[in-house]
């Protein structure tokens, strides 16, 4: 499946942190009779994810969720543990964003959107992407062609889709 307007956008197990411990989630239930932004990308402490990506939703959340949002979610194949971390280091906690991990890649494998960098130590990782998903159902998408690059998936450009 490719990520195309007008598509249901996948379910599958994710994982976030209450407290201490990892709980699961399931997508499909997540996204079930809302309007969610949700973000992907290649992984929690790399580059262009932690100077540009994750930082251009904190500065836009709560902006987006003016625009009639009622979640913004960032998913990454990570473990939740360390998604946590990063996104409590970056101001993802104070900003509302919700850190799912699909530790074992299946929503990444669902759509499409998993790529191997080896020489970067990246195996199994998500392309970066931005979705805005209206019940389930994708009613906008800005995927970046490479992993390096965050512009038509940053939250900026998030918020003029709106």
């Amino acid at each position: 499946m490719a990520l195309k307007v007008g598509d249901r956008f996948p379910g599958g197990t994710v994982l976030t942190m209450n407290g201490e411990r990892p709980v699961q989630l399931d997508l499909s239930d997540r996204l079930k009779g809302r309007k969610v932004v949700l973000f992907a990308l290649p992984g929690a402490f790399t580059g262009t994810c932690s100077t540009a990506h994750l930082p251009s939703f904190v500065r836009n959340a709560e902006a987006i969720r003016a625009k009639g949002v009622d979640e913004v979610i960032c998913l990454s194949v990570n473990d939740p543990f360390t998604l946590s971390a990063w996104g409590t280091q970056l101001g993802a906690d104070g900003a509302g964003i919700t850190m799912l991990a699909d530790a074992e890649g299946q929503v990444t494998q669902a759509l499409g959107q998993a790529f191997d960098a080896p020489p970067a130590g990246l195996i199994g990782r998500s392309n970066r992407y931005a979705a805005i998903i209206e019940d389930g159902i994708i009613t906008h998408v800005g995927a970046e062609p490479g992993p390096g690059e965050c512009a038509i998936s940053s939250g900026e450009e998030v918020l003029e889709a709106l």
